[in-house]
């Protein structure tokens, strides 16, 4: 088996390094890839990221929302998060059988001293109970690639204000996520292993599963980049990781529906649906007032992303209170977000 370590921190540049891998990395071995990034929100293929994420927090505190090519539900990754995985022959492993694809990280964990470490439930690993990875797997050719988490030192208190199903009126047919109880590998671990970098539990779970003392020993096993391979995976960066159209536009078709009453406003009424992530239909009700037809600031807003920053641009050139009475433009940013 060999292995790649991402030096890269940037969640949309490590899934497009796996998925450049995946396609073109040329050997009969498996491969074994690693990586860290900085807070992020990974939602799964089929997932409706307004369902899932509390993007109002994502904004205000600087956190990358990306989507994957393989399902499942959504995850919270930071700097105390380790993000595994592997790519081996269709033929080689069985889909759905996560228990064979992860038993070197299991065993691996068992020898650093979390025991009762065991993969349970459709796709997740636990200790005494409590989740610590979730994994997520596809095919593509004659590829099977298997992706998961470890959380070894994951900021926890995060998870509740990030990855909370929004309580507002949205109706989807996309697969929702399932909150579990959730723990961090590191206080089960020896304590030679409880490392204050996650680069570090890096380091030696990659030795255990090698059955190493030192990476040095394994230099022959390790894969790197080349310049060219760089710029590919740029390439995908900018197409799908980092694309507005995939994280979003990939959204099932949804319907929203938000109603506010305020003093000197009255009741504003918005019903919006969805298609591909653009505002397919947007309808303004209430008994508010306002110096303009309010069908203008419909047109305005159909066809656009459905995206806070998006919404925001725009507006730019129009004044919301000349429709909705005494309701400016980020009165109605803050209703629709």
């Amino acid at each position: 088996m060999r292995y790649h370590i991402m030096e890269s921190l940037d969640i949309r540049r490590n899934l497009a390094t796996e998925e450049y891998l995946m396609n073109n990395f040329d050997s009969d071995e498996p491969l074994f890839l690693l990586y860290i990034q900085k807070p992020c929100v990974i939602i799964g293929r089929n997932q409706n990221s307004y369902e899932e994420i509390d993007l109002k927090y994502l904004r205000e505190k600087n956190v990358t929302l990306t989507r994957r090519t393989s399902g499942g539900g959504a995850v919270y990754d930071d700097l105390g998060n380790l993000s595994f995985s592997f790519v081996t022959s269709k033929n080689a492993m069985k889909f759905g059988e996560y228990e064979s694809i992860t038993s070197p990280i299991i065993t691996a964990l068992r020898k650093m001293g979390a025991t009762k470490a065991e993969v349970g439930g459709r796709n997740d690993m636990y200790i005494e109970g409590m989740k610590f990875s979730g994994n997520a797997m596809y095919t593509k050719k004659n590829r099977l690639y298997s992706h998961g988490t470890l959380m070894y030192d994951v900021d926890l208190s995060v998870l509740d204000k990030i990855l909370t199903v929004s309580k507002e009126k949205i109706e989807s047919k996309a697969t929702k996520s399932v909150k579990k109880s959730v723990t961090n590998l590191k206080p089960f671990l020896k304590e030679k292993y409880q490392f204050e970098k996650t680069a570090d539990f890096r380091d030696a779970l990659i030795c255990e599963v090698y059955q190493v003392d030192d990476l040095q020993e394994i230099e022959d096993k390790r894969v790197d980049l080349t310049k060219k391979d760089e710029q590919n995976i740029e390439q995908i960066v900018q197409n799908r990781y980092a694309n507005d159209d995939w994280v979003y536009g990939e959204t099932p078709r949804f319907s929203v529906k938000r109603r506010i009453r305020l003093p000197k406003v009255g009741i504003v009424d918005v019903r919006l649906s969805t298609l591909h992530g653009r505002i397919n239909e947007i309808r303004f009700y209430g008994d508010f007032f306002g110096q303009k037809d309010v069908s203008i600031l419909e047109q305005q807003l159909l066809g656009q992303k459905f995206i806070y920053e998006e919404i925001k641009n725009a507006l730019n050139d129009m004044t919301v209170s000349d429709y909705i009475f005494h309701f400016n433009n980020e009165d109605l940013l803050a209703l629709l977000f």
